[in-house]
């Protein structure tokens, strides 16, 4: 098989189905074999049921379901145990990110590249919806702490969740890896810069989430939290 994306997924009724069309949509027009892997993280809403009626129709999607809410890193590192692709990958259950841009990722992985991920920041990145202004004030803050605490001066965009790898890769930087939060793709960087991994960025098209359920305050004390952790664990 040639590519399994692995999408987390926390109470996305309203969207996940959204994101399962729109990407098998893309993959049937391509060459490449491939599975999705929705990875339900313990949600209260319909979207387990949502995703199991849906793979009765389209045996490509495999339902993976943690035992209780862990996190997103948790969600993302079991979907990459049960992955069997060639390339690994992973993107949000919300469609932020336009999955057109795999046609940029897996050129680049059959080129041999270790990784590729999308970054916000590059110049051709298309914004479909802007950013609102204290969450841009807040990226430009965050991305000053990566560069102080987390030396990660070549990451300008970490948080953009489309990220894929060559198989042994992310097998290998998820093994090490032990954030279950949000904060577990600084950690993914922060180890494939110490592995001497070779990641290539690249632009994508984005839309901002007005729905996005992160709270500036708690959710900020949170990743902090993690990103000292992470530190500390890496050291």
């Amino acid at each position: 098989m040639d590519l399994s994306i692995v999408i987390p997924a926390y109470n996305e009724e309203k969207r996940i189905l959204i994101a399962l069309d729109k990407t098998i949509e893309f993959l049937q027009q391509r060459a490449w074999t491939y599975e999705l892997l929705p990875v339900d993280d313990g949600s209260a809403d319909r979207t387990v049921a949502l995703v199991e009626e849906y793979a009765q129709d389209h045996p490509e999607v495999r339902c993976v379901q943690n035992d209780r809410n862990r996190g997103k890193g948790y969600s993302v590192r079991h979907g990459i145990e049960e992955a069997r692709g060639k390339y690994i990958g992973y993107m949000d259950g919300d469609y932020k990110t336009d999955i057109a841009a795999l046609d940029a990722v897996v050129p680049l992985l059959d080129a041999g590249r270790d990784g590729v991920i999308g970054d916000r920041t590059l110049g051709d990145t298309e914004f479909v919806v802007e950013r609102k202004a204290y969450r841009e004030v807040g990226s430009r803050v965050f991305k000053s702490l990566l560069r102080t605490l987390m030396g990660l001066q070549g990451f300008d965009d970490t948080q953009c969740g489309f990220k894929f790898f060559r198989a042994d890769v992310v097998r290998d930087l998820f093994a090490r890896q032990k954030v279950d939060g949000f904060m577990f793709d600084v950690e993914i960087l922060m180890l494939a810069n110490k592995q001497g991994y070779n990641i290539a960025k690249i632009p994508v098209k984005w839309s901002f989430d007005p729905d996005s359920r992160f709270n500036p305050v708690t959710g900020t004390i949170a990743n902090f939290k993690d990103l000292v952790r992470i530190r500390w664990m890496h050291r």
